[in-house]
């Protein structure tokens, strides 16, 4: 059961959700002209960090096939 929360198909999940979180602050941080810039390259850089990690999982869940 322990196992479970740390495998690699739920950190995939895990991980997509904060992305779509931060899409979406990013999507109202956006649209607010008085946001802050500062705060929004942060953001952008974070879902940027979570994309590559789940690209990264991704991978290794499905390895390419053999040619």
């Amino acid at each position: 059961m322990d196992d479970n929360l740390h495998s690699l198909p739920r950190r995939l999940i895990e991980l997509r959700i904060e992305h779509a979180d931060l899409d979406d602050l990013i999507d109202r941080a956006t649209v607010d002209a008085g946001g802050d810039e500062l705060s929004l390259r942060r953001l952008k850089k974070r879902r940027l960090l979570l994309r590559d990690q789940i690209s990264r999982i991704e991978a290794e869940l499905q390895p390419p096939q053999p040619a």
